[in-house]
């Protein structure tokens, strides 16, 4: 599997309380916080539900 790399750029303040909880399983927390994860199907829908708040390059 290939990994991609999440960065958190826009807050999840003012959001609805199921995208606060995607990111939260997705392990950003704060703002500008990175992480790099396996591109599998239930984590790219994780990241397709908070597009707008997070940006995502290949590692």
């Amino acid at each position: 599997m290939s990994k991609i790399k999440i960065t958190l750029v826009k807050s999840a303040i003012d959001r609805p309380e199921r995208q606060k909880l995607t990111l939260q399983a997705l392990g950003l927390n704060k703002l500008n916080s990175t992480k790099e994860v396996e591109a599998t199907p239930q984590i790219l829908g994780m990241v397709r539900a908070v597009t707008h708040l997070v940006k995502v390059e290949q590692a």
